[in-house]
């Protein structure tokens, strides 16, 4: 291996024909080439998703603009500074081999736990839990970092331990359920959104790989024995806690507070059934912003009222992260909504049209999982705003506001375009593929288990 980027041995004599081997390179050489350019829909995709976002935000962030040093264009300059940091990362990673993340991802993995770990302990209180930390004036969220951790980390054990025929090894998939169950205990004291998206990840990536259905039953069991487990401790250590007088009744009700209460009590008010029409119910503190989210929708119609016509963005709270989806409905209208959401799915149909064509399992496992924790989290995005799931947070992925999510989207689109130029073909030559295999480690050289 550490020949590979060598240069070709000096040759004493030069040869009769002077344009002979000893001025070509090494097979594995020519194989670090780009065999193929950046898919031309992934570029569409996130140049689209990139125009939507900077409109969009611009309109939903009227509650920042006072407190702006910039004013009116105080938010809209910091998110396209964002945006452009992103734009660098996807140029550089769309021009690396995907091989060379190989190294990368475990160093990554660590790097994501140590920074959640510090959050716990040290990080900031936003919305009742520790979510973030500051670095040189930066709010970092290690959160976001994990997620596309462990799809990366998923897709590299798998292509280590693929079975002939297809799909992983039951260590393998147990492994994988291990790391995700590692993340799920630290996103966990967040909120339940986060855990039940990188389960959701895992289990689709296990699927997409070939896994069996008896392994995945497997996986199940562990992921709801754990989850249980988790979900029953927490509620009887909050249940034991001592009885207070009033002089402490502040700190008995920070010890109840625990975001499985949270998670309780949303999914009671999900499950109640109510018969009377969301637009008959009052607007309370406790629904108030899920109730404007509906308004600002339903204001918008087929149509929509129109990018910079927003009513509901300077009353909706957390309109330009978490219920930014409702604004570009309200602006954009059911025509609007559905194409953002049409964008996802064609990222998500290209990611896998180019996993089904790669030779090897890594690339191929690796293009579908960057896809896979882009698409889920809109998905879980756009069905909390739209009523379908519980209230939560979710920022839409690369829309929203937010360093830390555009950074690791960003990623996750340069990883996908990495591959789709540097990943060989199953239509390939022989050769082409041969050398594929010769400059991969010899653990991760089996073949696609993705071929549709």
């Amino acid at each position: 291996m550490d020949d590979l980027f060598s240069s070709s041995p000096a040759v004493a004599e030069p040869v009769d024909d002077t344009r002979g081997a000893a001025f070509m390179p090494k097979a594995d050489e020519q194989q670090l080439a780009p065999v193929a350019k950046g898919d031309k829909h992934i570029w569409g995709i996130y140049l689209l998703l990139c125009l939507i976002s900077v409109i969009e935000l611009y309109s939903a962030s009227s509650r920042e603009v006072a407190a702006s040093a910039l004013g009116v264009y105080g938010p809209i300059v910091r998110h396209a500074a964002m945006l452009l940091a992103g734009f660098g990362i996807i140029c550089y990673l769309q021009r690396t081999h995907y091989r060379k993340l190989i190294v990368w991802i475990p160093i990554f993995a660590v790097v994501s736990v140590v920074m959640m770990a510090y959050t716990m302990g040290f990080g900031e209180i936003v919305n009742g839990a520790r979510r973030n930390f500051r670095l040189l004036g930066v709010s970092i969220y290690p959160s976001e970092f994990l997620k596309i951790s462990s799809a990366s980390l998923v897709a590299l054990i798998m292509s280590r331990c693929q079975v002939k025929g297809g799909g992983a090894t039951m260590k393998g998939v147990l492994w994988c359920a291990a790391i995700v169950l590692l993340y799920c205990g630290m996103l966990a004291p967040q909120g339940l959104t986060n855990t039940l998206l990188l389960i959701s990840i895992s289990i689709s990536m296990m699927v997409i790989g070939g896994t069996s259905f008896k392994k995945l039953c497997v996986v199940g069991a562990v992921y709801l024995v754990c989850f249980s487990a988790y979900v029953g401790f927490t509620l009887v250590r909050d249940a034991a806690a001592p009885e207070t007088t009033e002089q402490t009744t502040t700190v008995k009700k920070e010890k109840k507070e625990s975001r499985v209460d949270t998670w309780v009590e949303r999914l009671k008010n999900y499950a109640s059934g109510k018969s009377t029409p969301k637009y008959e119910e009052p607007i309370t503190s406790d629904n108030r912003q899920e109730m404007l989210g509906y308004i600002a929708q339903a204001n918008g119609g087929v149509i929509g009222v129109f990018p910079g016509n927003s009513r509901e963005t300077s009353r909706l709270p957390l309109a330009f992260t978490d219920y930014i989806y409702s604004i570009i409905v309200e602006e954009m209208g059911l025509v609007g909504g559905l194409f953002v959401l049409v964008l996802y799915l064609w990222l998500l149909a290209r990611a896998s049209a180019i996993a089904s064509r790669c030779s090897r399992a890594f690339p191929a496992l690796l293009v579908i999982g960057m896809a896979l924790t882009i698409v889920i989290q809109a998905l879980f995005h756009i069905c909390i705003v739209t009523g379908v799931m519980p209230v939560s947070g979710q920022p839409l992925p690369l829309i929203s506001k937010g360093g830390s999510s555009i950074l690791v989207t960003s990623i996750a689109f340069g990883v996908m375009l990495s591959v789709s130029r540097f990943a060989v073909r199953t239509t390939a030559k022989k050769k082409d593929i041969k050398n594929e295999i010769e400059i991969l480690p010899e653990e991760i050289r089996a073949e696609n288990p993705t071929q549709l």
